[in-house]
């Protein structure tokens, strides 16, 4: 059992490095959003922090990839210190907050009920601002209208611009969500490959070891120990 478990650590830590590792090329750049994959302890409560401004949009979601039963606890705190959201033995979740305050959200994940399995979490948070699709007003007001864009007007211009930009963030979140439940699903795969290779070892032995009994017992019952005098 104890082999067993360092068994699964260690895949779980493996595959930990190499989700964090794409979430960490995806989510740098100069938005607010963050992606992120870690390892909850057995019998622990981690929490991390999201910095918002007053009146943007919050989406909050997370997913259990990978340890027994694949349950947590989830808890989304206010900076005002209010309880949002509290989930309790959850595989996965999303909520949204549509309107934030000035400060930091707190994300808590509880692992505090499970006293020998950790998990493998996965969760993301999109920050909806006005400033991520005015970012480059002043570059656009500032951009010297030619003889060859006069045709066109700069707003519809922009609002396409706009458009293409919130549909290309979109897609990214639909994608790391995707790629958290691919991977889930191939530790799951390999888990019950493993277990599933396990037992039907066991019961290739138990069925060999049947029928070698069976082959002896049947050898004894045929053999004549008694001798014929004449």
């Amino acid at each position: 059992m104890g082999c067993e478990q360092r068994m699964m650590s260690a895949g779980l830590c493996v595959l930990t490095c190499l989700i964090l590792t794409v979430d960490l090329t995806l989510g740098f750049g100069s938005n607010k959003d963050m992606q992120f994959t870690f390892l909850l302890s057995a019998g622990s409560t981690e929490c991390f922090y999201q910095t918002t401004a007053r009146s943007d949009s919050m989406e909050v979601g997370y997913q259990v990839i990978a340890g027994s039963g694949l349950e947590v606890g989830f808890a989304l705190i206010s900076p005002t210190g209010y309880r949002l959201v509290s989930d309790f033995r959850r595989s996965d979740g999303i909520h949204m907050v549509d309107s934030t305050e000035d400060g930091d959200y707190r994300l808590c994940f509880d692992n505090s009920f499970s006293k020998l399995s950790e998990k493998m979490v996965f969760f993301e948070v999109n920050i909806n601002s006005e400033s991520n699709s005015v970012g480059g007003s002043n570059e656009w007001e500032n951009m010297a209208i030619t003889e060859s864009m006069g045709e066109y007007k700069m707003e519809d211009i922009r609002a396409q611009m706009d458009s293409v930009y919130q549909h290309l963030e979109r897609s990214r979140q639909i994608l790391a969500v995707l790629r958290a439940l691919e991977a889930r699903d191939r530790y799951l795969l390999e888990d019950n490959l493993w277990r599933v290779s396990f037992w039907s070892c066991l019961s290739l032995l138990v069925m060999v070891f049947v029928a070698v009994t069976q082959i002896y017992t049947l050898k004894r019952l045929f053999d004549d120990t008694k001798r014929v005098c004449t």
